[in-house]
């Protein structure tokens, strides 16, 4: 009998350890309240996430956060790196009280809650987070070591967001983001939202993709139309704290 309950118990907290928000997802209300003036997603990839909100009806970009995260059971808790809203929080830990059912999750932090509905999980070739390490710059590929000031772009859950920041100073520089797909070496994608000029926002753009050796070769144009050679590499590998 007490080998049962032991085996039980592995079990549970295994199922409990398990749980996973990794992909895309979509806020929908806040404390019981339906969420429809704006629009926000949530993208959680690799022990890290980012969220980018617009108002709906006009296109403007509203606000980013992102971060390190984990779940455990009910215990949700982030360690911001960039907060558009609230620059006193970069840095800071919060714990949230969570309840993941099936493709809802449902966030509680003082008094405040929200829920949010999964979008997709799905995964492809570049789904992760990436944190840039090298440009081409007149035919010479600059290589660059992540710090406190980083460019991210974390894609999963058919969503893509990019992020230029500086954890220490607490500067942001900006953001955007929208769908993507990846397919047989083309890369395209759909921006839904852009926090340097909202006209860009509907525009399609079309890269090269390989991936070499764990890395991210990105080519292509620019949404200014200037020649784009990037090299990415996983935000995991490449910035130490």
């Amino acid at each position: 009998m007490k080998t049962m309950y032991t085996l039980f118990s592995l079990l549970f907290t295994t199922v409990l350890f398990a749980q996973s928000i990794e992909g895309s997802w979509q806020l929908t209300h806040e404390n019981g309240e339906l969420v429809a003036t704006k629009e926000v997603i949530a993208i959680y990839q690799d022990g890290y996430f980012a969220v980018g909100a617009k108002e709906a009806r006009t296109n403007k970009f509203l606000y980013a956060s992102g971060g390190e995260y984990s779940l455990r059971g009910k215990a949700y808790t982030e360690t911001q790196d960039f907060n558009t809203n609230s620059s006193q929080r970069i840095g800071m830990t919060m714990t949230f009280k969570a309840s993941l059912d099936d493709d809802q999750l449902e966030l509680n932090s003082g008094g405040t809650t929200q829920t949010w509905q999964r979008r997709s999980a799905k995964t492809d070739a570049l789904t992760g987070n990436w944190v840039i390490t090298g440009r081409e710059r007149d035919g010479n590929m600059n290589t660059m070591t992540p710090g406190d000031r980083r460019t991210i772009k974390i894609l999963s859950g058919g969503r893509f967001q990019w992020v230029a920041f500086n954890s220490a100073t607490k500067e942001f520089s900006g953001t955007g983001g929208g769908t993507y797909s990846a397919q047989n070496g083309v890369y395209t994608e759909y921006i839904t939202f852009f926090s340097r000029d909202d006209s860009r926002v509907g525009a399609n753009l079309q890269f090269q993709f390989e991936v070499k050796d764990g890395k991210w070769h990105h080519k292509g144009n620019s949404s200014k139309g200037d020649p784009l050679y990037e090299v990415w590499s996983p935000y995991g590998e490449a910035y130490k704290k």
